[in-house]
């Protein structure tokens, strides 16, 4: 082992998605060659305290939301832990590795914010830098950016939580911008948490009310009759996109339960599309990534028309789930990179560009 890489994991965190988190993290623990890596486990508690040790997962596992964890979640063995505080507090110091994967969804992980502290810290990480995971994670900056690169986008309305103070004029405006149904998202938040589909504007005050929940600034889009198109995305400066998925929800829409807890959602890979369709979603999500100045990974989501077959970019993931039922790590075994292989080259992403 003396030729081997640490790689600590780092899952958990203090966003809606922290059970998806430790579901992906597992499954990255487990598909790291044991030849290859030395796997350290540092779990973050939803209170912010920090947890290194062979039992993290496991603890963290323990005092998680039940009614959240994916139906993938697996047992997980116990072992020791110690508590190394919260970022700042005396004594507080982020263990020795080669690499950092932080295997974080949602604000304070995927956000730019771990990213900052490991640029700071001088530690080559896993995945996007600061700038790409903050303007990925807000769908706000992201439209922006997609907008700004030419990208086709839905027609979407920036919401601030103060707004909701005047409902009715709010509603006005929105119902100006845009028609039923709508779907309102909280900007920093992913995994469908905290998004709602309105039909109404009763539904809508609803939807603005459960989206503020989680975040100050909202994001209300114009919903279609849609296919819900995925591809990945790997890659630095020279990048490649997998074949592309789709996922046909176990509901009306892709939500939380149906990604994670009803199970009866479906993945198709490869997606039912035409040669030219592929194409044209393979150069897309590889200009989104761009467009953002993306690194290491990413998946980007589409909504596919299906009465006028047009192709819309919904939204980078900066850090999308690997959990054992995610769709980034299927759709690259589809195209021929086992999910072991895809762990070593993101590895090997975060190394080349520490060494640029």
């Amino acid at each position: 082992m003396t030729d081997s890489i640490t790689v600590a994991v780092v899952f958990g965190g203090q966003s809606g998605e922290h059970e998806v988190s430790l579901v992906s993290a597992h499954a990255v623990m487990s598909n790291l060659d044991p030849a290859r890596y030395q796997i350290e486990a540092i779990g973050i508690g939803k209170d912010g305290q920090w947890w290194h040790g062979p039992g993290a997962l496991a603890k963290l596992m323990a005092e998680a939301d039940p009614a959240r964890l994916p139906a993938s979640a697996a047992q997980v063995a116990a072992g020791p832990v110690h508590a190394l505080g919260r970022v700042g507090a005396p004594g507080w110091e982020l263990p020795a590795a080669d690499v950092i994967f932080p295997v974080l969804h949602g604000p304070y992980g995927e956000d730019g914010t771990i990213q900052g502290l490991l640029e700071l810290a001088g530690r080559p990480y896993v995945g996007c830098g600061v700038a790409a995971s903050a303007v990925g994670m807000d769908k706000g900056l992201m439209k922006a950016a997609f907008a700004a690169a030419g990208l086709p986008v839905l027609p979407w309305v920036l919401v601030r939580r103060s707004e909701l103070a005047d409902e009715s004029g709010l509603c006005a405006r929105l119902e100006a911008a845009l028609r039923y149904p709508m779907f309102v998202k909280p900007a920093n938040l992913g995994s469908s948490v905290g998004v709602s589909k309105v039909r109404d504007r009763a539904e809508l005050l609803a939807g603005l009310h459960e989206a503020a929940r989680y975040d100050r600034r909202l994001i209300v889009e114009q919903g279609i009759p849609a296919r819900e198109i995925e591809i990945s995305v790997l890659g630095n400066d020279e990048v490649v996109a997998s074949i592309p998925g789709e996922i046909i929800p176990a509901g009306e829409w892709y939500d939380y339960h149906a990604k994670y807890i009803d199970g009866g959602s479906q993945t198709i890979v490869p997606a039912d599309l035409s040669p030219a369709q592929i194409t044209q979603v393979q150069e897309l999500a590889m200009r989104a990534f761009q467009a953002i100045d993306g690194a290491g990974l990413a998946r980007v989501d589409f909504l596919l028309d299906r009465d006028q077959g047009t192709l819309w970019v919904n939204e980078v993931n900066t850090m999308p789930g690997f959990t054992p039922i995610s769709m980034y790590p299927k759709m690259w075994a589809a195209s021929g990179l086992s999910y072991a292989q895809l762990l070593d080259r993101l590895v090997d992403l975060a190394l080349e560009r520490a060494r640029r």
